[in-house]
């Protein structure tokens, strides 16, 4: 055993490459992974019902869309081929995960819109017309907030999130307290314990 976790910024577990194949939207993806990065062995059935069953980006969709806690780039990879006219931000603090992210822009033809980039290197003034995330939730509830208050924000006016977390790990709780927080939360999917939260102004 390691000390490490998926959101760990600098793994130390050697890397031990593997691919993981799944399909969205009629479309195969055969991506790279490795060991010390989250959900290294399969896509996450989490991430799995996010791209299932909320509304991914046409293509006539452009601007700037978030992908929060990318992990090795499954969600990237996917708005990125769904959305060419978009730049795709895959924010992670694992530096693995990024250079993962990286190379799976590569290979799905993205390369030059897709930036796999730790959370401050994210330009202040950008703001996202999409943000979609199977947020980190075991990094502890007060974290979590904290990350989606840095985050949400920066939706532009007309924008939408897409948020999924399993019922059993707070799925509704997390949709009370962005109500709370004063944002249109709708509950746009339920799918094997998951919770799929459509966030708006």
């Amino acid at each position: 055993m390691t000390g490490d976790h998926y959101f760990t910024t600098k793994p130390t577990a050697a890397a031990r490459p593997r691919e993981v194949e799944f399909s969205v939207a009629g479309r195969d993806y055969t991506l790279a992974s490795a060991s010390g990065v989250f959900s290294a062995d399969r896509l996450d059935p989490g991430t799995a019902v996010l791209l299932r069953k909320a509304e991914l980006p046409t293509a006539g969709v452009g601007g700037d869309l978030l992908d929060i806690g990318s992990g090795f780039g499954p969600i990237s990879c996917v708005l990125a081929t769904s959305a060419p006219a978009a730049t795709v931000w895959a924010v992670d603090v694992n530096e693995r995960a990024r250079a993962l992210t990286t190379e799976n822009a590569r290979r799905v033809g993205a390369a030059d819109r897709l930036r796999a980039v730790a959370p401050d290197e994210v330009p202040a003034d950008v703001t996202f017309a999409q943000i979609w995330s199977n947020p980190p939730i075991h990094i502890g509830k007060a974290e979590l907030h904290e990350l989606l208050r840095r985050w949400l924000p920066r939706l532009a006016p007309d924008g939408v999130a897409w948020l999924v977390v399993a019922r059993h790990l707070g799925g509704d709780s997390l949709h009370r307290w962005l109500v709370d927080g004063g944002w249109q939360v709708e509950r746009h999917a339920s799918q094997k314990g998951y919770r799929v939260l459509r966030v708006t102004r």
